[in-house]
């Protein structure tokens, strides 16, 4: 609770603090409109914030803080209450970016699915053949040897094989191990693959974001078991 209470009060004192007169010319305020100045900085933000707040319950919990008097909830209770309270407030924060990051996925599938030479996979990967291939398939718990470029919608390149490498298909995103398995060697594709097959709303770090769908040129050079 405390930490909670000294965050909002620091971020009103804060706004006062920026609108103060230069230190020359300050006038020292009474302690009633000190308190009112306060008091009217955490309202903004509280009404900002929790628009649906019982204030009689606000200034019953903050008077008895501030006097040192039993509080009607224990300590971990109210520390739970806030964190829930803090927890809801950035994932409601979250879900404009997540839908436009949605939105913007859809476009752009949708947008591919019209391109030359494409066709869609049951699990929504769009494929492109570039080079057929005449080999085998690998198997689900298989190894590929392949050479690849990775590029988000953009076009920027988050990763990019510099020689042959090895994988598991059972160690690698999901749209890369269904795909791969329907692609024999010798052949190279352009794969789209939604976020759903690929890092879905975590993303992976700061290369990409949540529900990003990806693009893939792979060349598939040799599998074995």
């Amino acid at each position: 609770m405390s930490r909670y209470l000294f965050l909002v009060l620091g971020l009103a004192i804060s706004v006062a603090n920026a609108s103060a007169p230069s230190p020359s010319k300050t006038i020292e305020p009474d302690q009633h409109d000190l308190a009112y100045s306060l008091g009217a900085s955490l309202g903004e933000r509280l009404r900002q914030e929790v628009p649906d707040l019982q204030i009689q319950a606000l200034i019953d919990g903050l008077k008895q803080a501030y006097q040192g008097k039993p509080l009607a909830l224990d300590n971990a209770r109210i520390e739970q209450i806030l964190a829930q309270h803090e927890a809801q407030s950035e994932a409601d924060a979250q879900a404009p970016l997540s839908e436009k990051a949605l939105a913007a996925e859809q476009q752009f599938l949708t947008q591919e699915k019209t391109m030359k030479g494409v066709r869609e996979l049951a699990d929504g990967i769009l494929l492109t053949e570039l080079t057929p291939g005449t080999g085998p398939t690998p198997k689900a718990n298989g190894q590929v040897q392949v050479k690849y470029v990775g590029r988000l919608p953009d076009g920027t390149v988050f990763d990019k094989s510099t020689q042959p490498q090895w994988f598991r298909l059972d160690s690698v995103i999901s749209g890369w191990s269904s795909a791969l398995q329907q692609m024999p060697v010798g052949a190279k594709w352009r794969l789209v693959i939604p976020s759903a097959q690929a890092y879905g709303a975590d993303g992976a770090g700061e290369l990409i974001p949540p529900y990003t769908p990806l693009v893939f040129e792979i060349e598939l050079l040799d599998t074995r078991s």
